[in-house]
């Protein structure tokens, strides 16, 4: 039985893998305005290997598939939180547009990159990240809000590029950002989830049009988007979102905030191993 390109003995094995994935990275979205992709990369990195997709093209695969994920999560997670009325609207309306467009430059730069190229991007992002939430320092402050200067555009560019780079919705960095401008964290996290849909829908749209012609590709897949494996984690991803914002509002975050720098940390490092061997 064949199913998008993975045959039935290759994806039994996977399943749990992949529905263990959704949850997380539901949960997740909810709970850090991540989007996800924080989980899903290292997880369709692994999956897909063991699907037998070329080396060439699978981190680049790998980054597409997880944006068709968290292009629904992000947004359910977004309209979670604009239920509760925590986001700034007026800094998704100034930002969005640079965001925009360093997603777009993050996926033209994805798809001229080498597949270790791109790797060596989530060591370096993930393991700066995995130190600064480790370090737990959420008093360090730029300001106690966000100037007019086009230095804050430019760096929501530089968001964006990264975010297209990783396959994230964007929290890792925008929640930190808006941190340093006197952001108390849930209004970081409801703001940065306005992002998410942005840059998800964008990626998306982007990894499929990159991928057009490029040669290797897993059946099921339009450009680097590969369908099938989506839609197998979608729903527990859906499902997930609305409980992880509900947490957000309830509970200490330090002890989590620990935990997912540990995890960022066996991230960074398995993908550097990934290079290395």
């Amino acid at each position: 039985m064949d199913l998008g390109g993975l045959s039935f003995d290759q994806l039994v094995p996977l399943l749990p893998w992949l529905a263990a994935a959704g949850i997380v990275a539901g949960f997740l979205s909810g709970l850090f305005g991540i989007g996800g992709g924080a989980i899903l990369v290292p997880v369709l990195y692994m999956a897909f290997g063991a699907a037998g997709v070329p080396e060439a093209v699978r981190m680049q695969v790998t980054l597409g598939t997880s944006f068709a994920v968290i292009a629904p999560t992000g947004l359910r997670s977004f309209l979670a939180q604009r239920a509760r009325g925590a986001a700034d609207v007026q800094v998704l309306r100034r930002l969005t547009p640079a965001v925009f467009l360093g997603v777009l430059a993050g996926v033209v730069i994805a798809s001229a990159s080498s597949s270790a190229a791109l790797r060596w991007v989530w060591v370096l992002a993930a393991g700066l990240m995995a130190v600064k939430l480790a370090l737990g320092r959420d008093d360090w402050r730029l300001g106690t809000a966000l100037p007019p200067s086009r230095g804050i555009e430019a760096a929501a560019f530089a968001i964006g590029v990264l975010s297209a780079l990783m396959s994230i919705g964007g929290g890792l960095f925008m929640v930190s950002f808006l941190m340093l401008f006197g952001y108390p964290v849930l209004a970081a996290v409801a703001t940065s989830s306005g992002f998410g849909p942005v840059i998800a829908v964008t990626g998306m749209l982007g990894y499929a049009w990159a991928g057009l012609s490029a040669p290797g590709l897993p059946p099921g897949s339009l450009g680097y988007v590969n369908f099938p494996a989506a839609l197998l984690i979608l729903p527990t991803s859906l499902a997930l979102a609305p409980l992880g914002v509900r947490v957000a509002h309830g509970i200490p975050r330090r002890a989590l905030e620990l935990a997912f720098a540990a995890f960022l940390a066996l991230v960074s490092l398995k993908f550097l191993w990934t290079i290395l061997a």
